[in-house]
């Protein structure tokens, strides 16, 4: 029977101590973003109604996007940097960024949906932005099904990395899909596109916003790839012992 090398609790002290600190932290930012969302964000000047209301979930939309955007170049980091050392803990980093990019991905469409209900007076379009985020998302939902189908380690890790680094090209796709193709989602930052609908100025007030949802959100993601990469770890560490004592 193999030896096998089981980690000290203490060896996990600090990162222990990072994590309840990020976790405090990101609960903190989250109530953050909500208060500012709904009391000091300002109602568009240009809608009304309903509009005004679904109006602010744009903060938590623009959030879920940058947490999407983030889990998608982390894990280019993870593949690039496991295809180089062969250290699965590169690895790891890769699929917990791509879970909590999912995730947050899949945020960004619903609330998305919320949005355009009172404003397009549909859930959804067919709209090249819209289209090309749901493919985003199910490609790289593609990834952790199909990564979980082989059970070499180590051809499951090369053959993630490979998979991250070319799903990753839908991802400039989906940003330019708004301004290259024509679409009725706004273009909120630079590159205004003429046949965009229902765009509208971003203010002070509101770009104070926006930065307190984008720093919320990656505080939030960062405490979740961190406390996902260690169940990861510890997975990994549990699947040794049982080939060990088989």
């Amino acid at each position: 029977m193999s030896s096998i090398t089981v980690k000290s609790p203490s060896s996990w002290r600090g990162l222990d101590i990072l994590q309840l600190v990020l976790g405090l932290l990101a609960v903190a930012a989250m109530t953050t973003v909500m208060w500012a969302s709904l009391y000091l964000a300002p109602a568009a000047s240009n809608l009304a109604g309903d509009e005004q209301i679904a109006q602010r979930i744009f903060y938590i939309h623009m959030g879920c996007n940058i947490g999407a955007l983030a889990g998608f170049l982390v894990s280019i980091v993870g593949s690039i940097a496991y295809l180089i050392t062969r250290n699965l803990s590169w690895d790891r980093v890769a699929q917990a960024a791509i879970e909590v990019g999912v995730i947050c991905g899949a945020g960004t469409i619903l609330t998305g949906m919320f949005w355009a209900k009172p404003t397009w007076n549909t859930y959804w379009t067919w709209d090249p932005r819209l289209t090309t985020s749901t493919i985003t998302v199910l490609v790289y939902l593609a990834y952790l099904l199909f990564r979980n189908g082989i059970d070499d380690r180590r051809t499951r890790a090369r053959f993630a990395s490979i998979y991250a680094l070319l799903a990753f090209l839908s991802v400039p796709l989906t940003f330019y899909s708004a301004r290259l193709f024509r679409s009725i989602h706004p273009v909120v930052y630079g590159n205004e596109n003429a046949d965009a609908q229902g765009s509208f100025a971003i203010g002070a007030t509101m770009s104070q916003v926006v930065l307190i949802s984008i720093i919320g959100f990656c505080v939030l993601f960062t405490a979740l790839v961190i406390l996902r990469w260690r169940q990861l770890g510890v997975e990994e560490s549990i699947a040794e012992l049982r080939e060990g004592l088989a």
